[in-house]
């Protein structure tokens, strides 16, 4: 599902671009599972780091522990039409997002008696998805595409994929930090579109907007007919560095670091993704393939999601970080957050250089995980934070624990400090802290603006 770049949230510069594929066809053929499977049980040496088998009473909406809702045609500030012409207003509606009772989510995309769409589009909390050190990361999920074919599909595009964090809260910088598109599908054609979008946003080492990708026909069964599982491996214990896809068990397109140079590469894959799962009508995809929908299309076949699930497997690390990787008495570098919203990484004037987290607003927040504060209690919280605020905008920087939504440890005010790269150290007393929790530094205030700018933090006795 090609994002592009767009309107800016906030202080950003504009850039627009739209994304379109087209891809070669290959064919591949597995066994295809029976219409009730659950989610497999790891193999040996993989360990599970997240799962949802859309298990609950029919008609209830996703769990919102483990996703969030993008509504309407666009992030907030984001491209319109979600950068890809798409047509659909994206709800939180059990209509167009809700389990079966049978252990499936259901995307359904519904036309109205005025003709106008809506559908659903839903991507995880987390964003840390990626692979440890020397090791693997397997993203599955075990879909039934919309059942509908001929003049009825057009314009269905059903996918299921992966964006690269940094893009959450930014969405200007596509396909810089990474896509992963691990299912894609058009007009009720019989192929599943498997693509790493990267490097610039037209041409470049990455081909765009096309990409690096291919496609292949559903094994044994039509992609329309029956549920058929698809995977993204992504394998950092080979040189160099490859992401595959398959359908089936069947590995029908694989990207490797070797194609492209180092610093796209690095620029694509040095963070965390979040995975989306969504059901668009029409755009530039559906486009290219023979138009967007038509009178003849019919309303209301949903996608059909039997689980997603997360595996990490060897290396160095893991996913998520291992408990009591931090030191809360050393600096934590703001930009190393293991998951966010609403805030994005920029490069800082502050001594020592780097990045700093910046374009901070109300209900933003950070989360760093497995930080260690010992036997003996913290009683202090320091943070590095520039503000260029207008006059009257001022917030709230807060830590909690273990929870975005947990009771405050501390906070402080901040207002300008001279301007988003005028740096000063604020400190704050908090209640004792002892043991190793997952820290979340949150943002509040009382205006829309962006109000603060973080470098580092720390504790202290």
């Amino acid at each position: 599902m090609s994002a592009s770049s767009g309107t800016p949230r906030r202080r950003r510069a504009l850039v627009a671009v739209l994304s379109t594929l087209g891809l070669a066809a290959a064919l591949a053929t597995a066994a295809t599972q029976s219409a009730d499977a659950s989610a497999p049980t790891p193999p040996s040496g993989w360990t599970q780091v997240f799962l949802d088998d859309f298990n609950g009473s029919a008609g209830t909406g996703v769990s919102t522990s483990n996703w969030q809702y993008d509504t309407g045609t666009s992030y907030p500030g984001g491209p319109a039409n979600w950068g890809t012409s798409e047509v659909e207003t994206m709800t939180s509606s059990t209509s167009n997002v809700a389990l079966d009772g049978s252990g499936n989510l259901k995307i359904t995309p519904i036309r109205d008696a005025a003709g106008n769409w809506t559908s659903g589009r839903i991507e995880t909390n987390r964003t840390d998805f990626q692979p440890p050190a020397g090791g693997k990361l397997r993203v599955e999920a075990r879909i039934q595409m919309p059942n509908v074919t001929g003049n009825a599909a057009a314009g269905y595009w059903p996918a299921f994929w992966m964006l690269g964090a940094p893009y959450r809260g930014n969405y200007q910088n596509w396909p810089s930090v990474g896509e992963l598109d691990i299912m894609e599908n058009v007009n009720g054609i019989n192929k599943t579109w498997a693509t790493m979008h990267c490097g610039t946003a037209s041409g470049g080492p990455c081909n765009e907007t096309t990409g690096l990708g291919n496609s292949t026909a559903c094994p044994n069964t039509t992609c329309q007919s029956g549920f058929h599982t698809y995977t993204m491996e992504w394998d950092r214990s080979v040189s160099p560095e490859a992401i595959r896809f398959s359908v089936d068990g069947v590995t029908y397109q694989t990207v490797t670091a070797g194609q492209v140079d180092a610093t796209t590469w690095a620029n694509a894959t040095n963070h965390g993704f979040f995975v989306i799962l969504n059901v668009a009508m029409g755009g530039a995809f559906p486009a290219a393939f023979g138009g967007g929908p038509t009178s003849a299309t019919e309303s209301g076949h949903p996608m059909l999601v039997d689980y997603v699930q997360v595996l990490s497997s060897g290396g160095s690390g893991t996913t998520p970080p291992p408990s009591g990787n931090r030191d809360a008495y050393s600096a934590i570098q703001a930009e190393s957050y293991d998951s966010q919203s609403g805030v994005s990484t920029e490069t800082t004037s502050d001594t020592g250089g780097g990045q700093d987290v910046g374009y901070i607003a109300n209900g933003d927040w950070a989360l760093y995980k497995g930080v260690n504060f010992g036997s003996t209690a913290a009683r202090q919280f320091y943070a590095r934070v520039a503000s260029g605020a207008a006059s009257g905008v001022s917030g709230l920087v807060q830590v909690r624990l273990d929870s975005a939504t947990g009771t405050p440890v501390g906070s402080f005010a901040v207002a300008n400090t001279g301007g988003w790269q005028s740096w000063t150290t604020i400190p704050a007393n908090i209640s004792d802290v002892t043991g190793t929790h997952d820290v979340y530094l949150t943002f509040s205030s009382g205006q829309p603006a962006d109000f603060v700018n973080v470098n580092w933090f720390d504790f202290g006795h």
